[in-house]
């Protein structure tokens, strides 16, 4: 399967980055790619830098924003995945992945269930978890295990795609770090933040595509000086073999060829899921275990 990364900045208004991702899209089609994933809610800046009840109004929308990607990925012929921002009802707002089929149709959507609340990243003021649980979403190139940025720090949230049948893993993301931030510090969170997603891969036996942000978005309100988005976007195999990565600055469309029968043989050498001591575990659904 030829699949296809698109890394970008936020190019100023939603009309540009409608434009901008559009014309990938279209790269990466003539490419020869079936899939092509966006970032985490790519339509416009990362508005989660700061609390203003004003960024609602982007999820209005929703229904129209689901035909308009409905038409790009069958006039491109790909499995498209995007991030969008959902309004469910008023009051109730989701961070929903769309996965779109080659002819236009809705293949499925997940809603991001980690929902972090950090410095920056103040995700819990417009989002609600998700309801949906850690369902693949079936598409003519494959079973797509779609998660969103902050889930992929969670192996839980891997290993039930995986156990529910994924042929890989995805994660739109929007990740990055503060100027501020010693090089040292820079390094560590990008190695860890890597390093997190390979290991899915190799626990799980399967590809991950994982699609980050670039550029610095300024927080509105002063705060913070804002987020320097690190990019880094990457293509690991089931054996965590990086495939492609992009820099950590450039607006950039990546394929990528995935073989997807090497989930067979890399779990036929390494069987963890038959190991796996599934009457031992049941101190997972726990919050904490340790009583001293």
């Amino acid at each position: 399967m030829k699949s296809a990364i698109v890394q970008q900045r936020y190019a100023g208004d939603r009309a540009k980055m409608l434009i901008d991702s559009v014309n990938m899209i279209e790269e990466a089609a003539e490419q020869g790619a079936e899939l092509v994933v966006l970032q985490e809610l790519h339509q416009t800046e990362y508005f989660c830098i700061s609390e203003d009840p004003k960024y609602f109004a982007y999820a209005a929308d929703f229904d129209k924003d689901v035909a308009f990607w409905a038409e790009v990925a069958r006039r491109a012929k790909v499995v498209l995945v995007t991030s969008l921002f959902e309004m469910r009802a008023p009051g109730l707002y989701h961070n929903t992945a769309v996965v779109f089929e080659k002819d236009g149709t809705v293949a499925g959507k997940y809603r991001k269930m980690h929902i972090p609340d950090d410095p920056g990243f103040y995700e819990k003021f417009y989002f609600t978890p998700g309801d949906l649980g850690f369902t693949p979403i079936n598409t003519s190139v494959g079973r797509l295990g779609v998660l969103v940025c902050w889930d992929q720090w969670y192996p839980e949230a891997a290993r039930l795609m995986a156990l529910n049948g994924a042929d890989l893993l995805i994660y739109p993301t929007a990740i990055g770090w503060f100027d501020a931030d010693s090089e040292a510090e820079k390094k560590r969170q990008l190695d860890a933040w890597i390093t997190i997603q390979r290991s899915h891969a190799v626990a799980n036996g399967l590809p991950v595509i994982s699609v980050n942000r670039v550029g610095k978005e300024l927080d509105p309100t002063g705060h913070i000086d804002g987020i320097r988005f690190w990019g880094n976007s990457f293509v690991c195999g089931p054996q965590g073999e990086i495939l492609a990565q992009l820099d950590d600055h450039s607006d950039h469309v990546e394929t990528v060829d995935i073989d997807l029968s090497r989930m067979h043989e890399v779990r036929n050498i390494w069987p963890f899921f038959r190991d796996r001591r599934i009457d031992a575990y049941e101190g997972l659904t726990e919050r904490y275990l340790f009583n001293p």
